[in-house]
């Protein structure tokens, strides 16, 4: 039998041709229509389709629906994406502390959301290994805490962009060592609750962020708000309506309750023979020249390209010339994003033409090595340079030495490469100078610490 859930609600509506004198005002008509066939189930909130912001209806079901799958406490849909999330969990816990710890490699919203709420974030001094920042390693973690004491404790990326992960369930003992509070941004490990392996951060976090649009059959910016501590509730659900749209696409809601549903049937066996296939993949590539990024999740491969002497720029051109298309290029590694139902045909016809780059000519020797990123030193708080100092806007090929008063990066993965109140670095302003995507960067000039003689 057919759950009578979002989706069907949609369709059901779509089949009485209504007369629409409601949001949104495309009205659903033929014109619109022939741009937009799907146009038909976007609706807003009506006498029965319930509300978002006091769900107690269709969305109130699929919610319970979803944190029953996840075995949260609680569970709050997002179409606003996981940024939404992460400005609600600090918001909810902010009454706490004053500082919060979070790893290098956090997503750019984290910083923006330490700086709405004057939240000082504390940064865990991550290594750099083959191009990469790697994990906070359990020491790490546990000096900065013992550093710390002041701090509402944790909040930390689970999996990384690549799908790297660190021993979380390490983090949660030291957490709760301390009565602190662990918060993760998981918007890259919403599938992890249906995998063998690595764990799913929702089995030890307080507050953690499903981007479940990232890695599950859903649609782009559905994700999820989900909470492990019951005692955070209350805070979260006033916390989650604030920062949460009063107009949320329910076509984006009905794909969550679809994907996570999907997943809760068939995620397991999927997962599982992805892992298998992509695996045995690394080991054909890795034979053939290639480097790939090891112990990382198995719905990601992080193509090396440095051992191949081949220009990523170049392969990357090259691929989408056959229609292939990677998640992201950071000029050393293609990553190439897979998901449940990637079948194997797709991973053959990916390493058919990655192998076939290694028989070209004109692509030997044209890789350039990128500068390794050096991170510059911290010369005053973030809060102090991003919040209280005064500012002034300077050429970014001019920038090195300087303080930087706003976070600077490559968007993706949207982490800072150099943040407020550290010193920028000539690598890192070579970094900037060649990437496509930056942030930080207006008319090639950042924002630094005004009169740095004080400094």
């Amino acid at each position: 039998m057919e759950r009578k859930g979002i989706e069907y609600t949609l369709r059901e509506y779509a089949k009485l041709h209504p007369l629409r004198f409601h949001m949104p005002g495309h009205k659903a008509n033929k014109e619109f229509l022939k741009h937009f066939p799907g146009a038909e189930a976007d609706i807003t909130e009506l006498s029965f389709s319930d509300s978002l912001q006091h769900p107690s209806g269709i969305i109130k079901e699929a919610e319970d629906r979803v944190r029953d799958i996840l075995g949260a406490k609680k569970t709050y849909f997002l179409t606003d994406g996981s940024t939404c999330g992460v400005l609600s969990m600090l918001y909810a816990v902010r009454e706490f502390g004053k500082k919060i710890i979070v790893n290098r490699n956090a997503h750019q919203s984290v910083f923006n959301a330490c700086k709405i709420f004057g939240i000082e974030p504390v940064i865990l001094n991550q290594n750099v290994k083959n191009g990469l920042m790697m994990p906070p390693t359990a020491d790490e973690l546990e000096k900065t805490l013992d550093d710390t004491p002041d701090a509402i404790g944790f909040l930390l990326t689970y999996p990384d962009y690549y799908g790297l992960t660190f021993d979380i369930a390490r983090a949660k003992e030291l957490a709760e060592s301390k009565n602190k509070l662990l918060l993760i941004d998981g918007a890259h490990g919403g599938h992890l609750r249906f995998a063998a392996m690595p764990a799913y951060c929702g089995d030890y976090a307080d507050i953690w962020v499903d981007g479940v649009h990232k890695t599950l059959p859903c649609l782009t910016q559905a994700a999820l708000l989900n909470v492990g501590n019951k005692g955070l509730i209350a805070k979260v659900t006033n916390a989650v309506n604030m920062f949460r749209t009063t107009s949320p696409n329910y076509e984006i809601m009905a794909s969550i309750d679809y994907g996570e549903s999907f997943m809760a049937e068939n995620g397991r066996e999927l997962l599982s023979k992805l892992r298998v296939e992509v695996a045995a993949l690394r080991t054909r590539l890795e034979a053939k020249g290639y480097g790939c990024l090891k112990d990382a999740d198995s719905i990601k491969l992080a193509v090396d390209f440095k051992p191949t002497g081949i220009s990523p720029y170049k392969a990357e051109r090259i691929l989408n010339r056959h229609n292939i298309f990677a998640e992201m290029n950071d000029g050393r590694y293609l990553l190439f994003l897979f998901g449940p139902t990637t079948d194997k045909h797709s991973l053959d016809v990916l390493e058919a033409q990655l192998k076939r780059l290694l028989l070209r000519e004109d692509l030997k020797n044209t890789f350039v090595s990128r500068a390794d990123v050096r991170f510059g030193a911290r010369k005053m708080p973030y809060l102090k340079a991003n919040v209280f100092s005064r500012k002034e806007s300077v050429e970014l090929k001019e920038s090195a030495g300087k303080i930087l008063a706003e976070n600077v990066g490559v968007f993706p993965p949207c982490f800072p490469l150099c943040m407020a109140g550290e010193e920028m670095t000539p690598d890192i302003i070579s970094i900037l100078s060649e990437a496509k995507n930056t942030f930080g960067i207006i008319n090639n000039k950042v924002k630094v610490v005004k009169g740095q003689a004080d400094k």
